[in-house]
């Protein structure tokens, strides 16, 4: 038992720093960011030429910067659909990747679609943006060659509305809410070994009025003969619980009781919160019948996030959500992170400001921003990029698409609520055609079905078909207007009744949101000022100078925080991003007022 636990808390600690999948970690990788080959293919002349077997590519690139970013050392702003990368691999690199055994080749996330080489031969392709994929690439590499080449081949169409792109836009220069695109590898790229019955995936789940928690794991491929697994959790270096199980299949579950949380006196200790992130080390060690053991570190939080009384309820108990919305957007790199360490600061500076809640717009971010928020204690509502234009094919690429996403990061207790479409992107004759509606809905259904353990908004900020949680956009100017439209229950209910603050109906259909829902105000706020000029910057409203900006800022965060029936808002934005001049922060992530002030307007 010790051991395990050991091998928990060393294997919490590699992905402290920079492993790229924190929730399933691995001790022994190999990290592939770095400088790769590049090429355009802008006559997408690579396939029937077979680029994947050249001798090199005349460029190199910064992985996992997107070619559109100073940093990647393109910095090509342009249209170009077809990008080829490449990346030669040691025999040395191999052997650090772990014992031998089963090589797999793991990418944080492409955009939009990806076909993959090794040696030469066909590995594997994956599509959709946004979400990691894993190849096995050992029947790939030419055993009897000391170096290995990695080829990449990206397919990224500038102007395709039916894939989920988010906020990248499809003009050549950035305009109104849209910057630049991100094409390409724009999360990490890293190798490690593993046995050939090895663990694919693992998700957890707690039920606080049982006091257990269930590990379920999806194993490489269903096993020759029986098994067996063994879990191990700890906290803050106390062993919590232990169980094992024998499988004969490839989906485990292991439901570990945890006597502790069923302590009166001591349950609140195991909880995570923003103001108490608590989480639990796992160790989750699988043994196949050939004796083969693979072995990862893993981490989980017990919390629960529901809706009720016209509250969002963390752990059962009224929890006010003061959010900020974050494009998670950098000026160097764009949507990849500068650094891990970047990660971290961002979450660092938005609970100094006094939010509690973030917002990631547009985006699925980084599982290591996830990571930090989980550790430092931030909740989080998770969000995808949405495509612009409704369709069957878009349907169907989004469903698959989010689906990902939720696997991915359904584990991580910072997450408090999906928000699976945003202001109609997508869908944007919801108001009045049957085919939109069923579509939001079914998203929201398989969001539920999926996790069955959060709250779903159908369709952020107006025309709801199947929210828990109603919320609302109000970018007004007017303190005055806020206090009218939401200090009590029946200026709220004649609010919520037709068309809303921007002239969307809020329901798209009947009934809309779940009765007893709390209600949002989840985007507000928008005022830009600019502390460097830019004849380009705008706001919803604005500042000519600081102290003008400081008592705009208070006057409407102020008569929000003062209605009694919102059960929490979302303030835009963070950070100044390219045209939009509206953070609280610069581009570089400066506050506009001292750290102190904000905090005192946010969070009282």
């Amino acid at each position: 038992m010790n051991e395990i636990l050991s091998a928990a808390r060393a294997a919490t600690a590699v992905s402290e720093q920079a492993y790229p999948r924190p929730q399933l970690v691995r001790p022994a990788w190999v990290n592939l960011d770095g400088e790769w080959g590049f090429a355009y293919d802008d006559d997408d002349l690579g396939l029937g030429q077979h680029w994947e077997r050249t001798a090199g590519f005349d460029r190199c690139i910064q992985v996992p910067f997107p070619p559109e970013s100073p940093a990647s050392g393109i910095g090509d702003t342009g249209a170009h659909p077809v990008l080829w990368y490449q990346r030669d691999l040691s025999s040395a690199q191999l052997a650090a990747a772990g014992p031998a055994g089963r090589y797999l080749l793991h990418f944080g996330a492409v955009d939009y679609e990806a076909m993959v080489w090794v040696d030469g031969t066909f590995a594997g392709s994956h599509r959709g943006g946004q979400t990691p994929f894993t190849l096995d690439v050992t029947d790939s590499l030419d055993g009897a060659a000391d170096n290995h080449r990695i080829v990449v081949r990206c397919f990224d169409d500038p102007v395709d509305a039916e894939a989920a792109r988010g906020k990248q836009d499809w003009r050549l220069e950035p305009h109104a809410v849209w910057y630049e695109r991100t094409s390409g590898i724009w999360q990490s790229v890293w190798l490690e070994a593993v046995p050939a019955l090895h663990v694919q995936t693992l998700s957890w789940d707690c039920d606080l009025s049982r006091a257990t928690a269930t590990a379920t794991i999806r194993l490489s491929r269903r096993p020759s003969g029986a098994g067996r697994v063994r879990v191990a959790l700890s906290h803050a270096g106390r062993p919590l619980a232990a169980g094992e199980v024998d499988f004969e299949s490839d989906r485990i579950e292991v439901i570990l009781a945890i006597p502790g949380q069923r302590n009166g006196q001591d349950h609140e200790d195991l909880l995570w919160s923003p103001e108490h992130p608590a989480l639990i080390d796992a160790e989750v060690v699988v043994e196949a019948a050939d004796g083969t053991v693979d072995e990862v570190g893993s981490y989980l939080g017990l919390r629960s996030a529901t809706v009720g009384h016209r509250q969002f309820l963390l752990n059962d108990r009224p929890y006010p959500l003061r959010s900020v919305l974050a494009q998670g957007y950098w000026p160097a790199t764009h949507l990849a992170a500068p650094s891990a360490d970047a990660l971290r600061e961002e979450v660092e500076l938005i609970k100094s400001l006094g939010f509690n809640s973030v917002r990631v717009h547009q985006k699925a971010e980084d599982p290591r921003f996830l990571f930090w928020c989980d550790r430092l204690g931030l909740a989080v509502w998770a969000e995808g990029g949405a495509p612009y234009e409704y369709s069957p094919r878009a349907a169907a690429r989004l469903s698959a698409e989010w689906a990902e996403m939720v696997e991915r990061d359904r584990s991580h207790p910072c997450i408090i609520t999906w928000v699976p479409l945003n202001e109609s992107w997508g869908v944007q004759h919801i108001a009045h055609d049957p085919a939109q509606q069923a579509f939001a809905r079914s998203l929201a259904d398989l969001t539920r079905a999926l996790d069955p353990t959060r709250p779903v908004i159908s369709n952020d900020g107006w025309e709801h078909t199947s929210s828990d949680i109603v919320t609302i956009h109000d970018y007004t100017d007017s303190p005055d207007q806020l206090r009218a439209r939401y200090a009590g229950e029946d200026a709220l209910r004649a609010t919520l009744a037709g068309l809303g603050p921007a002239g969307r109906r809020m329901r798209a259909c009947d009934p809309g949101w779940a009765p007893e829902a709390p209600v949002m105000l989840s985007e507000f706020g928008g005022i830009a000022f600019v502390t460097t000029p830019d004849g380009e910057a705008w706001g919803y409203s604005s500042a000519d100078d600081e102290a003008a900006y400081e008592a705009q800022l208070a006057a409407l965060v102020g008569a929000v925080r003062q209605s009694a029936p919102l059960a929490g808002f979302c303030y835009t934005q963070l950070t100044d991003t390219r045209q939009e001049a509206n953070g609280l922060c610069d581009e570089h992530r400066r506050p506009k007022l001292p750290v102190a002030t904000i905090r005192r307007i946010i969070a009282g």
